[in-house]
């Protein structure tokens, strides 16, 4: 005899194929760790679009301003070649350098920035802020060369390598259908001013980019969905998992039911110790029994000191025959305080009549009235 277990031979291995949608914690332990819906095209498409716009609008005064720079640094040159005779120290040529490429940063500046920002706000708006560090802690796992060809050779893999090529093929198609038209106006550069070609040259590179930063938009889209998608059903978990997570929040069933059974036991051991000061038993008679007891040194109105039920009910007038308390039979009373009134609690005033009368015929009969 050969023992086995069959979830060895289910679809996703130990705990059956994963048919069940990521639980909240789930999702909230996989954000903690970094693995999110997110799509990077997005944030691409969208400062690619930002940055090409900006440029279109920007390029009359970013040109005038390039043009100056580039002007007032080479004018600077020949001096001092003439206070060098001729040789420019490499000292001085770097420090030329140097301040051509601070003052081209800072004309840039502003357009750099808007695009950084862009960036992360299109990676907050697709998966809210939250910073966490884990997915730059090194992992081990990842040096183990086997599981580097498992990613490498894997169906993700697959599918990255075709979003690449069909991306790369469209916006070749849409810089072929752009520029096929404007093959003239290139080799017209030849023949043209050096400021002319300059703005012939900005003014297709900007076009172009415009046409493929809106392609791109609806590359990112697209990729922004297969993204959710893939992330839903890389979080799906297995029944088995859903319930052992269950467990570890709400803790098991069993047990709880174990919890709950000791709690009532010990509470019907209290309420069976306190039964010796009832003044009057009330039954049904056979299904339900409340204990009452007054003492108007204690509170203004009767306590229920003991209920039951059934099994229960019988337990208390028996008790109450051992320590010679009344027993009186009221079926009405008996349900209205076992099904309104919890052990402990006062008796509500609209009962205050009925147990009054039972009190004052049991008061009778013990003499104490």
């Amino acid at each position: 005899m050969l023992l086995y277990n069959l979830q060895f031979f289910a679809a996703d291995g130990p705990g059956g194929e994963k048919t069940e949608p990521a639980t909240e914690k789930k999702l909230s332990d996989a954000r903690k760790e970094g693995q999110v819906a997110k799509s990077k095209e997005v944030g691409n498409a969208l400062t690619l679009l930002v940055m090409f716009l900006l440029l279109r609008m920007w390029v009359g005064t970013l040109g005038g301003q390039l043009m100056g720079l580039f002007s007032a640094f080479y004018s600077r040159i020949p001096d001092t070649l003439v206070n060098w005779n001729g040789y420019l120290p490499q000292r001085d040529m770097l420090l030329l350098f140097r301040q051509l490429l601070l003052n081209v940063l800072t004309i840039m500046a502003p357009v750099l920035a808007l695009t950084f920002a862009l960036a992360i706000v299109a990676d907050v708006v697709q998966v809210k802020w939250q910073v966490t560090t884990k997915p730059l802690m090194p992992k081990f796992s990842k040096l183990n060369p086997i599981n580097g060809f498992k990613r490498i050779f894997s169906v993700n893999s697959l599918v990255e390598l075709i979003k690449a090529i069909l991306k790369i093929g469209l916006l070749l198609y849409v810089s072929y259908s752009y520029l096929k038209d404007k093959v003239p106006y290139i080799f017209m550069l030849y023949d043209i001013p050096l400021l002319q070609a300059i703005q012939l040259i900005g003014q297709l590179v900007i076009d172009l980019g415009i046409r493929i930063a809106v392609v791109y938009i609806l590359i990112a889209a697209g990729d922004y969905i297969y993204q959710k998608v893939k992330f839903s059903r890389d979080m799906r978990m297995t029944k088995q998992e859903v319930k052992d997570e269950y467990k570890q929040q709400e803790g098991d069933p069993q047990v709880k039911g174990k919890i709950r059974q000791r709690m009532q036991e010990a509470s019907r051991r209290r309420m069976m110790q306190s039964l010796p000061q009832a003044d009057v038993v009330i039954t049904n008679p056979t299904h339900y029994a409340v204990a009452i007891r007054y003492d108007a040194a204690v509170a203004d109105a009767p306590i229920v000191l003991a209920k039951g039920e059934d099994y229960l009910a019988r337990r208390i007038k028996e008790l109450a025959k051992e320590y010679d308390i009344e027993i009186v039979e009221n079926k009405p009373l008996a349900r209205m305080l076992y099904a309104n009134v919890d052990v402990g609690q006062a008796v509500p005033p609209e009962l205050y009549q009925a147990v009054a009368e039972v009190l004052a015929f049991v008061y009778h009969i013990k003499g104490k009235v």
